[in-house]
């Protein structure tokens, strides 16, 4: 049957959920795959790195596709782990929905709720699947009533479980055809957030199957209602009415040009806009990246820009021709017409060869340079950094080892790793786990044994204030500071989270464009060390005065005088150093509000609001990022294990630059 719609859906969890599980559940069941992968075996489809299948974690994202009837489905399985939160937030800007999975029997637990918070932020419409339910322990009504009160109050019940708990256990699915209980149950969900509905409910006609079917895909598709599927991965309980929910209430993705007429050129072709969101090495060091296309098409041998944006915030881009090109889920025919294995449509993902340089995060474009197609999520910067040397102090081992970690920043960009004058390298870092994955890499894809120094928080300085400072050469005579050139630079403060701006009050040229080039890059890369050793972020730096004199000024005469005039604005103006911190929703016992404050007031946190008392209390506040690892390992003791705890990143806090603190909160200077 001819592929009509391509539906991309992420399957997201927390850690031991069963969501690869689930994932090998789905493709067996629609007959993608003859035989079920294990997680505890290590043969599952999508957990295919050798760290993968020794740990029985998800680490990077993978693509799998089943078809049902003229519908193609793309499943992403993403990490489970709250230290790759990057890697799953980056997969959702190239999602059409999501599964989040839940286990019956441990429930909402705190990564679940960040992951929904996440997926409602992004506007994504979300299926719940509870999965275990043959599991002893399995819970029910309360588990739903969870749900309701920490993920979605507005969620449908679309299976009935029989024999809860036990091997036995079934999932029933509900009709809105046959079982009039069941429809007045979805009609009165749905009828409190549409009110065009809740007249029908309450005035009459009430609304038919058909009807209330419409309604329950709408308020899918908008994030209103979130059906819940009951199930076993491995028994296969409860996966038909899952998928035919996948398929049934989640919007497929567009198909054809026509869907982004704004893209569109003048001829009517809209030009090929996507998104790299995974990028895998093979034995010989060929790259093959992952990418997801939103308008135009794509195809082998045809010439690609690739728009990214580097540490420091410039626009990069790039140009060059893929040289071979396969849409995932579609089998090798021969053909290079529309709906093809090698002819890439919007809404597809495709995996290319032949771009060298690409990375994930990186975004097509036309040549043209226009990149107005759907934008990509933000991501929350790394808030640890840790340095790392190869353990082997034999020449070129740290050389072998900044490579291997630079092609892992291919598949993870935001690790950022950057070479030290020492001889080690910086990497940063979302938790301790992502540490021990990166160590188990190099030693097992690389050979290298490194060592891993304790992780810091990362903070960064803003300005306080305004402040020039300049250096010029005379007529026959360098700067004071030994340069051909003449530089005058401003800094200012910018508002929170504009970054770094450079202006030019200058004549543009007035000075050759490679003078300039060089001023402002330099501006850049001096920014990335402030006063206080810290990166200098939300400022504006202004060129005032420029200067050479021909043929003796050189690029490298203002790359050597910029810092200097730069550091002297910098003191002058006054910075302060910023924190990163989290805000924590923790859910306590009645008798462990106490000491849960206490411990929490003590590692720094400012604590906002206590409410409930009845079962439990939920304290909410604001902890610096570098004391939550602290936090989490405290609270099970204070708590009986009860403790449910969830935080997400809010900004930073002005602190002394002295008090920067590592890991698990101990002062790093």
């Amino acid at each position: 049957m001819q592929i009509k719609h391509t539906l991309n859906i992420g399957i997201l969890a927390h850690v031991d959920a069963g969501k690869t599980s689930l994932t090998e559940r789905l493709l067996f069941d629609t007959g993608a795959i003859d035989r079920l992968g294990s997680v505890d075996a290590g043969d599952t489809q999508t957990d295919t790195g050798a760290i993968e299948r020794q740990r029985g974690i998800t680490v990077r994202s993978a693509v799998v596709s089943f078809t049902v009837g003229s519908t193609q489905v793309n499943l992403i399985d993403t990490p489970g782990h709250a230290d790759f939160v990057a890697e799953v937030e980056r997969v959702l800007g190239v999602l059409d929905g999501a599964v989040l999975v839940l286990s019956a029997v441990e429930g909402v637990q705190a990564h679940t709720r960040v992951l929904m918070r996440t997926l409602r932020e992004m506007r994504l419409p979300v299926v719940l699947f509870v999965n275990k339910i043959d599991r002893r322990g399995a819970r029910g009504d309360d588990l739903l009533d969870d749900i309701r009160r920490k993920l979605a109050p507005h969620i449908v019940p679309m299976t009935a479980v029989r024999d809860l708990g036990t091997p036995l256990a079934r999932a029933l699915p509900q009709a809105l055809g046959t079982d009039p209980e069941f429809r007045t149950r979805v009609a009165e969900t749905l009828a409190e957030t549409d009110d065009a509905l809740l007249a029908r409910v309450v005035d009459g006609p009430f609304p038919s199957a058909d009807e209330l079917h419409t309604a329950l895909a709408d308020g899918t598709r908008t994030g209103r209602a979130h059906p819940v599927y009951c199930g076993s991965a491995r028994t296969g309980e409860g996966i038909g009415a899952l998928i035919d929910g996948m398929t049934g209430l989640l919007r497929p993705a567009p198909t054809d040009a026509a869907a982004d007429p704004a893209g569109a050129d003048p001829a009517g072709a809209a030009p090929p806009r996507g998104t790299v969101f995974a990028v895998e090495r093979g034995t010989s060091g060929k790259k093959t990246a992952y990418l997801r296309l939103f308008s135009g098409t794509l195809a082998a041998r045809q010439r690609v820009t690739l728009h990214r944006h580097g540490p420091d915030g410039t626009r990069l881009a790039y140009t060059g021709q893929i040289t071979a090109l396969h849409v995932v889920g579609r089998p090798a025919n021969g053909s290079n017409g529309p709906g093809s294995a090698r002819q890439l449509a919007a809404g597809d993902i495709g995996a290319f060869t032949g771009l060298a340089q690409v990375r994930v995060g990186d975004r097509l474009a036309d040549p043209a340079g226009r990149d107005d197609g759907p934008r990509p999520p933000h991501f929350r910067a790394p808030s640890l950094r840790t340095l790392v040397r190869p353990r082997d102090a034999a020449p070129g081992a740290a050389s072998r080892l900044h490579t291997a970690l630079q092609r892992l920043a291919e598949q993870d960009p935001l690790i950022h790793a950057c070479a030290e004058p020492d001889g080690t390298t910086s990497v940063l870092l979302y938790g301790e786990v992502q540490k021990e994955i990166l160590a188990a890499t190099l030693a097992h894809d690389y050979g290298i044994e490194a060592v891993f120094e304790p992780s810091r928080t990362v903070c960064l300085e803003r300005p306080t204030g305004v402040a020039e400072a300049h250096e010029e050469m005379g007529r026959r005579a360098p700067s004071p500071s030994g340069f051909w050139a003449t530089v005058g630079l401003r800094v200012e403060p910018a508002p929170r989270n504009a970054g770094v701006a450079f202006r030019y009050e200058t004549e543009l040229g007035a000075l050759p464009h490679a003078f300039h080039t060089a001023i402002e890059e330099t501006v850049h890369t001096t920014l990335r060390t402030g006063p206080h050793g810290w990166a200098v972020t939300d400022c504006t730096v202004t060129l005032t005065r420029s200067g050479f004199v021909g043929p003796v000024s050189t690029a490298s005469d203002f790359r050597g005088l910029t810092p200097v005039v730069l550091g002297r604005a910098l003191e002058r103006a006054g910075t302060r150093v910023y924190e990163p911190c989290h805000a924590f929703d923790v859910d306590i016992p009645l008798d462990a509000l106490p000491a849960v404050t206490s411990c929490l007031a003590a590692l720094g946190a400012d604590i906002g609001e206590t409410a409930g008392g009845a079962t439990s209390w939920l304290v909410k506040g604001v902890i610096p990022a570098g004391r939550v690892r602290s936090a989490e390992l405290r609270l099970p003791g204070l708590t009986r294990g009860e403790a449910l705890w969830w935080s997400r990143p809010c900004g930073d806090r002005p602190i002394s630059p002295a008090s920067p603190r590592t890991a698990d909160g101990t002062p790093a200077r």
